[in-house]
């Protein structure tokens, strides 16, 4: 009989939501999501770790503090966290590689493919994927990876939060209203 892996489970509030942090005994992060995708930290622990009960604690000083500065503007303190997420080898390595894409900057799938040694064009698909599948959003920065074109793309945790980081690195600058004079002046208007 295999026994359940026992997690810690904390939440965390932030400018993009609360956050739900969980952590192992040794205060590494697992997975971090958002209060409002429940169901996708839920489906992401059964498939990493099968059954697992989740304790509810205080989040680690560590991790809240460091979370707390991310947003205050110190981009290095996300790389001062202590992660452990299950994954496939593949998956790993793309996460770890995601972690020093500096913040303020973007990279393509196809380019982090290559930085991650892969020059097969085909292998941006597998990278996706396993950007995609990232279980630690925020910390493990896979929001930083747009098209090539600099499309956004898709995100798991949705693409206003995407921009908002984004924005917040000053990777992309903020995307403003048109105002009425503006908006009279666009063809077709």
């Amino acid at each position: 009989m295999k026994l359940k892996l026992n997690l810690n489970l904390s939440e965390v509030d932030s400018p993009l939501g609360t956050l739900m942090l969980v952590t192992d005994h040794q205060e590494q992060l697992r997975a971090l999501d958002f209060i409002d995708h429940q169901a996708h930290l839920h489906r992401n622990l059964r498939t990493h770790y099968g059954e697992c009960e989740l304790i509810e604690t205080a989040a680690p000083a560590a991790i809240a503090s460091g979370l707390r500065r991310y947003f205050e503007g110190d981009f290095a303190a996300l790389g001062e966290i202590a992660t452990a997420a299950s994954g496939s080898e593949l998956q790993r390595r793309v996460w770890a590689g995601l972690r020093e894409i500096p913040a303020g900057q973007t990279t393509s799938y196809g380019e982090f493919a290559r930085a991650l040694g892969y020059d097969d064009p085909r292998m941006a698909i597998d990278i996706g994927a396993a950007n995609g599948a990232n279980p630690i959003a925020i910390v493990v920065p896979c929001h930083r990876v747009i098209g090539k074109n600099g499309d956004l793309k898709g995100y798991a945790w949705g693409l206003h939060r995407k921009r908002w980081l984004l924005e917040h690195e000053r990777a992309l600058l903020p995307v403003e209203p048109a105002s009425a004079s503006q908006e009279a002046r666009l063809p077709g208007f």
